[in-house]
């Protein structure tokens, strides 16, 4: 008769050094995975774009958040849902039939997309899509972002409902792949003729790498293992669990097209700016954003002078409402939202509203008068000047931005627990084991979630976009503003004249820089004010390169991205998790560290080419096309073992870490050069990493096969 375990007790002076040590080693795990990225982000600031971080505490708290949270939320993980995960997958299949099982595969990947970490990436991505220029993306990512959720989830639904039914019938992956690829593709060159669908194609590939994340694959795996276990038709890569990862990359691509062709019915084609804020088309504006106050915001938040202009439909209301941001600190943070005057001038404004600024700001300081502007912090000083501005750095309520995460996390886990216990209970009529584990685990999910998230919006978001918002400058041949100062009694008789290499006879002042160099400045007549006797000295900074050696300015952003790529690749524990797998599956004769290289050569070369698509304007059918035939005429001389694999590994290198910095740093790309569509990157992160493994596959499939034909050759003689 077995005896019952009795619990252990260990003294509390005994418990806490041993909790301790334990979480001590599983932040190194997390800080092992991010230091890498994070390092190469900063030092790359520094070293290559010659500034430093933003807002640097904010990055370095949320940075913090980040470790902590991804911490916390995978322990969670393992000790609540995956075991709870584990037991339904395997009892499922032994006490339903597959229809059954089917139905819950569905209502499980959607569940199980809604807690993904990344998924949240999605709420953040819509900062520099405007209404006008692609009136259908902006739709999905500001006003119907929930039904993209729900769009990618429902893909992720029927991928998980097919997986399981592979897993049943003991079907390999190739079937699926020949038929869902050329689908995604021909839907793909569809939406590039269409102008208002052709901005949607980089978003939905994206979203098939953000899927695939620590909640759904761990489950995922567990359910369709026991369920290949429990069939009687085998096939090794289905029983290993290889392909689940595959479909659910691509079927949310299809789902977001699905409601793409929905939503496009009722949404207006892309205009120029004037038209959209005129008042002959005030109307639609209103209807599409909700509200004549919303409009006046994008306008601000979004637009250019020309969304001002034709706003308020003529100058002196213009004129009134640029001046408001100085005199009525109320309206300004209505118009501009998180956006600081200051941000707001450097990234917005055009050079009359940033005039027009400057000399309110200079008349209250004359007066004394108070400003919302300026403060004895934080200070734009000239060395010629006591003119003050504030720098209103942008204040994040954490405990606001906390709350709404946590919310979201409890809207992404509850369900998903609810279900899971639901199924055990009352389907299978199992009981829960280790419950007080199982709530420990539930509850460390939900908070490590709210934190980790909080930490992407807070450190990984705001480091990307500020790397991809200055990283153009890398190339560009044009100086970047750096700041604008106001010399009072202006001596024009200070002034020299020299000639230029074209012979033209210019004037020049000097200045004294923050390092105590004195530089020669061009003098600019347009920003003298012979009246006041003012001038306004903007200050650039220096490009780094000059246009002759643009080239290597190229060259550094394409190392750049290669790197990065590379780097945060091979510290991701998915992809080494997968090395370990077939590792063992060769009995050693492909190493984890070949498997991890090759894959991370994938990763960087797919981030190269997703950068250099943003800085050259190129059409994502160009690339996701041809690449993905490719891949079709790969997949069809290898294995299929290795098919899993390889398509697998698309999908194992967009983590929670990679995903939201990759993403960011896009969107920052694309909003430094204006471009309309900043996504796009990680879907090319996705789709290289499947081609380096398929020639990999090949090749040592064809090395063994050398192998054994001149073994056999040998023992003949």
């Amino acid at each position: 008769m077995a005896t019952e375990r009795k619990k252990i007790h260990f003294p509390l002076k005994v418990a806490l050094p041993m909790i301790w040590n334990y979480i001590k080693n599983k932040l190194k795990e997390q800080i092992k995975a991010v230091a890498f990225i994070i390092i190469y982000l900063v030092a790359f600031k520094f070293i290559v774009l010659q500034s430093s971080p933003e807002n640097a505490v904010q990055v370095a708290v949320g940075v913090g958040m980040v470790v902590c949270g991804l911490a916390m939320f995978l322990e969670g993980l393992f000790l609540g849902l995956m075991p709870l995960g584990d037991r339904v997958g395997v009892q499922l299949p032994q006490k339903t039939n597959i229809f059954v099982i089917m139905g819950f595969g569905l209502l499980l990947g959607f569940g199980a997309t809604l807690a993904e970490p990344s998924i949240s990436t999605l709420r953040l991505a819509g900062e520099g899509v405007t209404p006008w220029a692609t009136p259908l993306l902006y739709r999905f990512l500001e006003l119907e972002t929930n039904m993209l959720i729900w769009a990618v989830g429902a893909g992720v639904g029927v991928a998980v409902a097919c997986g399981m039914a592979r897993f049943y019938y003991g079907i390999g992956l190739k079937p699926f792949i020949y038929v869902l690829v050329p689908v995604t593709l021909i839907i793909t060159v569809y939406f590039g003729f269409d102008e208002n669908l052709k901005y949607v194609i980089n978003l939905a590939w994206d979203t098939g790498g953000v899927t695939t994340g620590p909640v759904t694959v761990p489950l995922v795996l567990a359910m369709g293992i026991g369920i290949s276990k429990a069939s009687k038709k085998k096939n090794s890569a289905a029983s290993s669990g290889l392909g689940v990862v595959t479909l659910a990359s691509l079927f949310p691509v299809l789902g977001v097209f699905a409601v793409a062709l929905y939503l496009n019915n009722t949404t207006p084609e892309p205009m120029n700016e004037s038209d959209f804020f005129s008042k002959n088309y005030r109307a639609e504006a209103v209807k599409m954003l909700g509200s004549e106050e919303e409009v006046n915001k994008i306008a601000f938040q979004r637009g250019t002078s020309i969304a001002r202009h034709s706003y308020y439909g003529n100058s002196e209301k213009y004129r009134e409402a640029i001046l408001s941001l100085v005199d009525n600190p109320d309206n300004a943070k209505k118009l501009l939202g998180n956006l600081t005057l200051i941000e707001w001038l450097s990234r917005k404004a055009n050079e009359d509203e940033k005039k027009l600024i400057t000399e309110r700001i200079t008349e209250k300081v004359a007066e004394k008068k108070p400003v919302s502007v300026i403060t004895n912090k934080n200070e734009i000083k000239s060395k010629k000047d006591d003119f003050q501005r504030e720098r209103v750095l942008n204040k994040f309520d954490f405990s606001s931005i906390f709350l709404r995460e946590m919310r979201l996390a409890i809207y992404a886990v509850v369900p998903l627990v609810l279900l899971l216990l639901l199924v055990l209970v009352f389907i299978l009529k199992d009981r829960l084991k280790k419950a007080d584990e199982s709530i420990l685990g539930i509850s460390l999910s939900l908070i490590g979630m709210a934190i980790l998230t909080t930490g992407i919006q807070l450190g990984l978001s705001s480091l990307g976009n500020q790397i991809g918002r200055t990283l153009p400058m890398v190339y560009k041949t044009e100086a970047q503003e750096t700041g604008r100062y106001i010399f009072k009694n202006f001596k024009k008789d200070t002034m020299i004249s020299a000639y230029n290499h074209r012979g033209q006879l210019n004037k020049y002042f000097y200045v004294v820089d923050d390092s105590n160099n004195i530089k020669a400045v061009p003098f600019d007549e347009s920003r003298y004010d012979a009246s006041t006797g003012n001038y306004e000295y903007v200050r650039t900074k220096d490009v780094l390169w000059t246009a002759k050696l643009t080239l290597l300015g190229m060259a550094f952003v394409c190392l750049f991205a290669f790197g990065m790529g590379y780097g945060s690749t091979i510290a991701e524990p998915a992809l080494n998790a997968l090395g370990i797998t077939i590792e063992e599956m060769t009995v050693g004769t492909v190493k984890r560290s070949k498997v991890v290289g090759t894959v991370s050569i994938g990763v960087g070369t797919g981030l190269l080419v997703g950068v250099l698509r943003l800085i050259f304007d190129i059409n994502a059918c160009y690339l996701l096309v041809p690449g993905y035939l490719v891949l079709l005429i790969l997949t069809y001389f290898s294995d299929e073992e290795f098919t899993g694999l390889a398509w697998d590994s698309g999908g194992v290198t967009t983590g929670p870490i990679t995903v939201p910095l990759v993403l960011a740093m896009g969107l920052g790309i694309g909003g430094g050069l204006n471009v309309v569509d900043g996504f796009g990157i990680v879907s090319m992160a996705s789709l290289f990493p499947i081609l380096t493994m398929l020639i990999f596959g090949i090749r040592i499939r064809n090395r063994q096969n050398s192998h054994l034909k001149a073994t056999e050759e040998a023992n003949n003689e």
